[in-house]
C-alpha cells in the first residue's frame, strides 16, 4: 500500500527509495498500525491524521471522509497547502456534470415541460404520492432531500433555511421530469425485481452504456460499513442480502436496489443494481442508467449534493 491515508503517494518518493522512510500505507492497513507505533516510539507522538484514519477505520482521507479538510489538515505544516484544501473544501460542493449517455450536456427539451405541465397534478400525486402545490407543480422525497417541481416556471427547487430556492442539477431535472410526466398509474413495489438484464431494453446495457458503478466499488468495494453510513443519509432502507444491501428512492414509488458482496484475497468486490420491473413503464434504458447515475453519485458526495 504505497499511498498513506493522508493521500501522499510513497511510490514516487526519493526517500521511500532510498529506504529512509516507509508508506504509512492506508488507515486500514498494517502498514498504518506499524507505522504509528514507530512514531511513538522515535517521536513521542503519532501522526494526527495518520491516527485518526486509523481509529476511525478510513482507508484514505481524501476519497473516504466526508469530514475532509479537517482541523488535523488545518493545524498541521504538511502534507498540504492552505490553498489545496481551499479548493477541495470549495470543489467538493460542486455537482460533477450532467452528461447523456452520449457525453453532451444534460438539457431538458421544453416539450418535456410542456408535457408535464399540461397533465392534472393530483393525478399524478395520487399515483406517486407526491404532494401538490396550490400555485402549480408538486414536492417529492428524494434521497433525504425535499424536492419542488415548479412546473409553472419549468425547474427544480429545493428548500434551504425558510424559502425554497433554485436547484441547478440538469440530471435530476431530467429524471424527475420524464418521471411524473411519464407515470401511468400505482405499480407494485417489490414484488418482481429485475437487473437491467431482464428489461425490454437489455441491449441497450452494454459496452460503453453499461452501469458506471466503478467509483462505487472503489469506494465502497472494501468498505461494507462506510457504504451503510452513506446509505442511511439518503434514507435508505437497509435489506437481509449480500455482505449490505439497501433499497433507495430517489423518486416516490422508484425503488432502486443496491447490493454488495466485499471483496477478499481471492475474490474481487461485486455490486448488483436492482430495479422493480415497472421502472420500463415510465424510463428508457438511458433514463435507468442515469438514475443509478443519480443514486451513485450521492453516495459518494455523502448527500444529494453533498456533506
Amino acid at each position: 500500500m504505497p499511498t498513506g491515508a493522508c493521500g501522499v503517494h510513497c511510490d514516487v518518493c526519493k526517500l521511500k527509495l532510498m529506504e529512509i522512510c516507509s508508506t504509512c500505507g492506508s488507515g486500514k492497513s498494517p502498514e498504518a498500525a506499524r507505522k504509528i507505533e514507530a512514531q511513538k516510539r522515535l517521536l513521542g507522538a503519532a501522526c494526527p491524521i495518520l491516527e485518526c484514519a486509523r481509529m476511525n477505520r478510513v482507508d484514505y482521507c481524501l476519497r473516504d471522509c466526508d469530514q475532509f479538510p479537517c482541523d488535523n489538515f488545518k493545524t498541521g505544516p504538511y502534507p498540504f497547502s492552505q490553498g489545496f484544501l481551499d479548493m477541495q473544501k470549495r470543489r467538493r460542493k460542486q455537482l460533477p456534470p450532467g452528461r447523456t449517455h452520449h457525453g453532451t450536456p444534460i438539457q431538458v427539451p421544453e416539450q418535456y415541460w410542456e408535457e408535464l405541465r399540461a397533465r392534472d397534478a393530483s393525478t399524478v400525486c395520487a399515483y406517486t404520492g407526491a404532494e401538490p402545490r396550490d400555485e402549480g407543480g408538486l414536492v417529492f422525497r428524494c434521497l433525504g432531500e425535499d424536492v419542488l417541481v415548479d412546473s409553472p416556471r419549468r425547474r427544480l427547487k429545493r428548500f434551504r433555511g425558510e424559502q425554497w430556492e433554485v436547484l441547478e442539477d440538469p440530471l435530476l431535472e431530467l429524471l424527475a421530469v420524464l418521471y411524473f410526466k411519464n407515470v401511468q398509474g400505482v405499480y407494485a413495489m417489490g414484488r418482481d425485481m429485475v437487473t437491467v438484464k431482464d428489461l425490454k431494453e437489455a441491449h441497450y446495457f452494454k459496452g460503453p452504456h453499461a452501469l458506471k458503478l466503478g467509483p462505487f466499488l472503489e469506494r465502497f468495494g472494501a468498505d461494507p460499513r462506510g457504504f451503510r453510513e452513506a446509505a442511511e443519509k439518503l434514507e435508505g432502507e437497509p435489506l437481509d442480502m449480500a455482505d449490505a444491501a439497501y433499497r433507495f428512492l430517489p423518486f416516490p414509488r422508484v425503488p432502486v436496489y443496491f447490493l454488495l458482496w466485499e471483496g477478499d484475497e481471492e475474490l474481487s468486490p461485486e455490486v448488483s443494481v436492482l430495479f422493480d420491473r415497472s421502472i420500463q413503464e415510465f424510463y428508457a434504458a438511458p433514463a435507468v442508467r442515469a438514475l443509478v447515475e443519480l443514486v451513485t453519485r450521492a453516495l459518494l458526495m455523502g448527500g444529494l449534493w453533498g456533506t
